[in-house]
């Protein structure tokens, strides 16, 4: 069976969790059941709680159930061949995700994750890049907050440039201007089981250490680290180090690499948070410098856990990018977001990945949402995800 033909368009795997439930309800809430729809189905461990999940989030009873556990090679191999694209909310992705990016490299099946774990993804690259281009499948990670917002506004950005300059920008700035929400349980378990392995491991430290630990075979400049806390003086605000740049970075890279360094090789990019102008903005940033020792307070939350439909109705984001060329002159591009980040928005955003992968075919391998989709994703972000992306004057 050719999967032109296969009896699913989108698998959400790991449905009966707290964000996979999410992801879910986006095909429920903006899709329905019209002709229109795809042909989707709910995925997890438990036949009992996908039945329990499918009928509190309003899902017709007709909607396909299908078990299989991460740990069992053969059902996850059995799942992929009978969808186009799989979305999965598992895990850490460390822990629980090599048997299910296997099954879908071999099966030739479309692939979207939520990871933010470099050393797993640098794993999977050197495992199954070759392999994937082989099968077709498309192997897309951090299809979520991190690192869709700053992956495709650099991309937007350096289109903006290229078309109006006729050269990209060799230096870009990303600072978050505000984040109204929370990171998910999925997130500070990521960060938790990346420590650990880390701890074990030198060759990790120095993954996460690399601006370029996703672009194997190569180095480009030295990066700003982002790490030291500053005055911009054309934005009129400090800047302080951002918890999810160690991951964002190295996506916006293998992005540039994927597109054969569309950036240019001398691309150099960071990310930090602006706080305040004044000495109130400079204890601010002081301040971010000690958290990113315990980015998620004393009761990080936990896998399965979040917030309340309020909280994350009334989340938001806003991310600045500027791109500074050696003339002096800058554009400048924002990248807005309703929702909560870590899991209103970031659910909405795997969904719409998924119906990207659907809807628009390319080489297989395991890349990015930037380097996949670029602006067919962007598209359908602004449509059906509530995200914008606009030049700033």
């Amino acid at each position: 069976m050719t999967k032109s033909t296969a009896e699913f368009d989108i698998i959400v795997y790991g449905a009966t969790g707290y964000t996979g439930r999410l992801v879910a309800e986006h095909f429920v809430r903006e899709y329905g059941t019209g002709p229109e729809a795809p042909k989707w189905a709910m995925a997890g461990r438990s036949l009992s709680k996908l039945e329990e999940v499918r009928d509190e989030i309003g899902a017709p009873a007709s909607t396909p159930l299908i078990v299989a556990d991460a740990e069992n090679e053969g059902e996850l191999i059995a799942m992929c061949e009978r969808t186009r694209v799989v979305l999965t909310t598992v895990g850490p992705y460390q822990i629980h995700g090599d048997a299910l990016v296997a099954a879908c490299v071999k099966t030739g099946t479309d692939y979207a994750d939520l990871c933010g774990e470099p050393a797993w993804m640098r794993e999977q690259i050197d495992l199954h890049h070759e392999a994937a281009r082989a099968s077709g499948a498309r192997i897309c990670f951090s299809s979520g907050f991190d690192s869709i917002p700053f992956d495709l506004g650099v991309l937007m950005l350096q289109e903006h440039a290229l078309a109006t300059r006729g050269k990209p920008a060799p230096r870009i700035r990303g600072r978050v201007r505000s984040m109204n929400g929370t990171f998910s349980g999925g997130t500070a378990a990521s960060l938790t089981a990346t420590m650990k392995a880390a701890a074990t491991n030198p060759k990790i430290i120095g993954l996460l250490r690399s601006p370029f630990a996703l672009t194997p075979g190569f180095e480009g400049p030295d990066q700003p680290s982002g790490m030291v806390p500053h005055y911009e003086e054309d934005l009129g605000k400090w800047a302080a180090p951002f918890v999810m740049a160690a991951i964002n970075t190295k996506n916006v890279h293998r992005t540039n690499f994927l597109l054969g360094h569309r950036y240019g090789e001398d691309f150099r990019y960071d990310e930090m948070v602006l706080t305040s102008p004044g000495e109130a903005g400079k204890r601010a940033a002081d301040a971010m410098v000690a958290l990113l020792k315990n980015p998620f307070g004393a009761k990080p939350p936990k896998p399965g856990e979040g917030p309340t439909p309020e909280e994350r109705e009334n989340g938001s984001y806003d991310v600045l990018l500027v791109g500074d060329f050696p003339d002096g002159t800058s554009i400048r591009y924002g990248v807005k977001g309703r929702y909560d980040p870590g899991y209103g928005s970031t659910s909405r955003m795997i969904a719409e990945t998924g119906m990207a992968l659907l809807e628009n075919s390319g080489e297989g391998g395991v890349g990015t949402p930037g380097s996949f989709l670029g602006t067919k994703l962007v598209e359908r972000l602004e449509s059906r995800a509530a995200l914008t992306f606009a030049v700033e004057s």
